[in-house]
């Protein structure tokens, strides 16, 4: 099974503790071993577990066996297996084997949770009554493809020998000892594969090499579970609960590299599998009509799509396939990524259905492991003692006791912020129990600054690189530095195909004059290093990511002309993983930022990757030398404009990250439409209202409230004048145009302005949607809302009331049809009417809109916080309002506080745009406090809204000057009241 660990029937062995005696057919060696598990003899769980006795000449298998299970109801599935059994023995000749084929059903034997084989082969003579055939195969592995399904019990009866009962391997995970004695042995947490989905998922690690590992850092691979996993009780509890509610569901987990996400996903299979759930890592390569084939599934299955921000068209094929699953057992879909960022709005947004079953996907951070320094040191010596006890399966490291150093290493200091994160932590204990072997005085050398764990590691990993080279013959005719920088590329870039690998390598200076054989060399080198975990992939790469990282990043230091040389000539895959990769080993603090600089002269100077650039920045960790990058691009004056509208297509509209990014890519476009118009009014004229429409838009997102104004107002006077001469084609445009005027000109405060061009703009609409309900009832509901505003604005509050009100019954009618598009207009309109109401005094009815358009809002942020987070932070100050007018003081105060701190995390990561909704928030709250009585919190809360908006009216004071008379009063009131 792993390590020592050997598979057979309870009813051959007995009991636990018995000992017993281990052979081989064909072998000369006996082992003694002791059973460490045992279940029923005859029973359901009718196999036994056997730890062999401590042995030189006991072959270690390259790897634990593979558990797996039937998920589908697909019938004929094939299996086979290897036993002694009775009908091939012959008196006086040595023990012999037989291999057997068969098919299952899934359908046979699931009342007695039995597996039937049907045997292939017909059935044998057999004279010996009372007796079967088959007797001495009990034990013997049943496997389907890789996967260990179970596990032979007996001759079924009435089936003429042709058919053999068998224990499967859901009912044995099922038994806690059995779980705890294939952990404690060196087999991991196996969870259950899916039988039938083997082919969608990801391979397995290639097998090491018989004489051990090649190098210690595969230790640290996550699916070798060396280390013994701790800790997340109550987020395992979470996903427990997640996991036992019906039919589908996604999850998103999502930090930083070494966080544990994978790890976790790991321990969750395995504990699922107690309950006979199946998993399936779905292989990066696998295509979206394949990956449809999850719908068949008939088990619970979940599915563990690790590096999501990179796999979003995999996730809407998984949707796909759960929207044709019955239903009737769990599907669920476990995202794992290192951020949550616009990637996650774009990916729920890819189409209405991955709308509708994405809707309330819970996103979740995962905090550090080891965030408590108390509890660093027994989480080191515990992981030192575990990587300890796997270092001599390393090749050259079995001479070494590396228990007495794992014991005796002094705990290096832990307090840096750094080993909160749970693989740095086993790298530096790894780190220096090889220090220990090298002879070096680095031991105990964890306690220098993190950034330089991943570096020690590396200076042993070389030592690695260089045995393997010699040993290919590579050198010394190629040098160790050229060497590093093919792997460097293997790792940077890729490669889909040994071509693809020739032409990456031909890529390199050192590298482009070597015949084709030699450049196969180092690909065949590179492979033995890392081997690919697909069949048709030339190389793997060097896990875990982190070393890979700190590997490119320092050749990337020394040679950043490589990254160049590298993605002239690279398809848009490789283009993708070369900006990923980059852009993560340029976060390395170690590289001081040189990394991030290199990175974003690379990117400007191949604007044709603008896209992808976009793409990725979205997806990634640190986005800010792609945004940089970005930033030039626009700005530059000889970008060209087919350069400028691909970014254009590629920018999401929901975006705090490329925010204002957006406003620079349309102020250029503007720019560029705005001469071509001069030229050629009559063809770039309707292009120029668009953008500068557009523009307008983006500048509000950030809070440049001046400038969106003037935007918008050149787009309505070009687009008057073309709905003037052509209004069938141009009236929805001035329409767009006048309502987005409207709400700017409210937004600057010129209210007797803004209301008349939001009448004239629900004229427009209203035009449009008695022809084309369909295409304009959306919008004429959100003329209304603005409209609303403006009545509102200039005291006409009953017509404010009616106008809204006829905006949330058309919001309500189309959400009924379309959920996932319309609720959030919805609730934005239904905020809106709370204020409506309570302004007419009906204060009750307001209150009920609001909570409704909160929940609504809550809804929407559990799957995606990016995009609705401040919806919600604002909605909650609108219930603040209408819980206090109704006199319930103390849960006003505690919503006022939720949205106030909703508004800190907004502010801190875009100010321009959220700092004064934080600034009015605490206005409210200090006003809330005084009234509780809480003077001093509320002084406090008052204080700081005042250095706010004093701030804001020194730059801006046409728009913040009243807002800080505002508060200014509040202090004023604050300070009169007894203390």
């Amino acid at each position: 099974m792993a390590g020592r660990l050997v598979l057979s029937s309870a009813h051959v062995v007995g009991r636990t503790a018995v000992r017993v005696e281990v052979f081989q057919p064909g072998g000369v060696h006996t082992w003694g071993g002791t059973v460490v598990w045992c279940g029923t003899p005859g029973g359901r769980d009718d196999a036994a577990l056997v730890l062999l006795d401590d042995d030189p000449h006991w072959q270690t298998p390259t790897g634990a066996a593979r558990w797996g299970r039937l998920v589908t109801e697909r019938s004929g599935t094939g299996c086979e297996t290897w036993g002694l059994p009775d009908v091939a023995q012959q008196s006086g000749a040595a023990v012999e084997a037989v291999q057997l084929q068969g098919r299952m059903n899934p359908g046979s034997g699931f009342v007695g949770n039995r597996h039937v084989m049907d045997l292939l082969q017909h059935a044998p003579q057999w004279w010996q009554d009372g007796t079967s055939p088959w007797g001495g195969l009990s034990g013997a592995a049943v496997f389907c493809d890789r996967l260990l399904v179970g596990v032979v019990a007996s001759d079924r009866a009435h089936s003429g020998h042709g058919q053999l009962n068998v224990v499967p391997a859901y009912v044995l995970h099922h038994n806690p000892g059995f779980r705890a004695a294939l952990a404690e042995h060196g087999a991991g947490e196996a969870g259950l594969e899916a039988v039938e989905f083997q082919h969608l998922a990801e391979p397995a690690a290639a097998p090491a090499r018989r004489a051990g590992l090649s190098s210690p850092t595969a230790l640290l691979q996550v699916g070798r579970q060396t280390v013994p996993f701790h800790g997340r009780v109550e987020l395992l509890e979470q996903l427990h609960r997640w996991c036992a509610l019906d039919g589908f569901g996604a999850w998103l987990l999502h930090g930083p590299g070494g966080q544990g996400k994978t790890r976790l996903a790991h321990h969750l299979a395995g504990l699922l599998a107690a309950d006979g759930w199946a998993v399936l890592w779905p292989g990066a390569g696998v295509d979206d009509v394949r990956l449809r084939e999850v719908r068949d599934a008939a088990k619970p299955l979940l599915v563990v799509l690790d590096y999501a921000e990179n796999r979003t068209t995999q996730l809407t094929a998984l949707v796909e396939a759960a929207a044709d699953h019955p239903g009737t057992t769990p599907l669920k879909v476990l995202l794992l990524a290192r951020t949550a960022s616009d990637w996650w709005a774009q990916a729920r947004t890819a189409s209405s259905l991955v709308e509708e079953y994405l809707d309330h996907t819970p996103s979740v951070p995962l905090d550090p492991l080891e965030d408590d320094p108390d509890q660093r040191p027994g989480a080191y010596r515990t992981a030192a003692r575990a990587l300890a006890a796997a270092l001599p399966s390393v090749q050259g490291l079995t001479g070494h006791d590396w228990h007495t150093a794992a014991d005796t290493l002094p705990v290096p200091r832990l307090d840096s912020d750094g080993y909160a994160n749970v693989l740095t932590l086993h790298m530096a204990a790894l780190a220096d129990l090889l220090d220990t072997a090298a002879a070096t005085d680095l031991t105990g050398a964890g306690g220098e600054l993190t950034e330089g764990v991943e570096d020690r590691l590396l200076g042993h990993e070389r030592r690695y690189w260089k045995q393997s080279a010699a040993a290919h013959g590579l050198t010394p005719h190629l040098s160790l530095g050229t060497l590093e920088a093919a792997l460097a590329a293997a790792h940077l870039v890729g490669a889909a195909d040994p071509d693809q690998a020739d032409r990456t390598l031909r890529r390199l200076p050192a590298l482009a004059d070597q015949t084709r054989d030699r450049r196969d060399a180092i690909t065949a080198w590179i492979a033995s290093l890392y081997p690919a975990t697909g069949s048709d992939l030339p190389w793997g790469v060097l896990q875990p990511d982190r070393l890979a990282e700190r590997h490119v990043g320092r050749v990337l230091d020394n040679d950043p002309a490589l990254a160049e040389r590298l993605l002239d000539g690279a398809d848009d895959a490789q283009t993708t993983q070369l900006l990923t990769v980059y852009s993560r080993a340029a976060a390395h603090p170690v590289f001081r930022g040189r990394l991030d600089a290199y990175l974003t002269g690379l990117c400007t100077g191949h604007q044709g990757i603008a896209a992808q650039i976009v793409t990725t920045a979205v997806q990634i960790d640190n986005p800010a030398p792609l945004i940089n990058a970005l930033d030039t691009i626009t700005t530059d004056p000889n970008t060209p404009l087919d350069t400028l509208t691909a970014l254009f297509r590629a920018m999401p509209r929901l975006t705090q990250r490329l925010a204002h990014s957006a406003v620079q890519l349309s102020q250029a476009i503007t720019s560029c439409y705005r001469k071509l118009a001069e030229a050629d009014p009559d063809a770039y004229l309707p292009y120029l209202a668009y953008f500068t429409n557009h523009l307008s838009v983006r500048l509000g997102d950030v809070g440049r409230r001046e400038e969106a104004l003037v935007a918008i107002e050149e787009a309505v006077r070009i687009s008057r004048s073309l709905a003037e001469a052509n209004p069938n084609v141009h009236l929805f445009d001035l329409a767009i145009s006048l309502a987005n005027l409207s709400m700017q000109l409210g937004e600057v405060g010129r209210h007797e302005e803004a209301l008349p061009v939001g009448q004239d703009a629900v004229v427009y609409y209203r035009r449009l949607a008695a022809v084309d309900a369909d295409s304009y009832l959306h919008w004429l509901a959100r003329s209304l809302d603005t409209l609303s505003a403006r009545y509102a604005d200039v005291g006409r509050r009953e017509e404010a009331l009616a106008a809204i009100e006829e905006a949330v019954r058309i919001r309500r009618s189309l959400a009924e049809a379309n959920p996932d598009a319309h609720l959030p207009y919805l609730a934005a309109s239904l905020s809106l009417l709370s204020s409506r109401l309570a302004e007419v005094g009906r204060c009750e009815e307001g209150l009920a809109a609001i909570e409704e358009a909160v929940r609504i809002d809550r809804s929407l942020v559990e799957a995606n916080p990016d995009g609705h987070l401040p919806h919600l932070a604002k909605a909650l100050n609108n219930l603040s309002n209408r819980l206090a007018e109704v006199g319930l003081a103390e849960e006003s105060l505690t919503v006022l506080q939720e949205s106030t701190a909703y508004f800190r995390t907004l502010a801190d990561a875009d100010p321009e745009d959220h700092v004064p909704h934080l600034a009015k928030t605490l206005n409210n709250l200090a006003s809330r406090l005084g009234e509780v009585g809480r003077r001093e919190e509320g002084l406090a809360a008052i204080q700081e809204a005042v250095r706010i908006r004093r701030s804001l009216a020194e730059a801006n004071p046409e728009r913040f000057k009243g807002h800080l008379r505002e508060s200014l009063n509040v202090a004023a009131w604050l300070e009169s009241l007894p203390q």
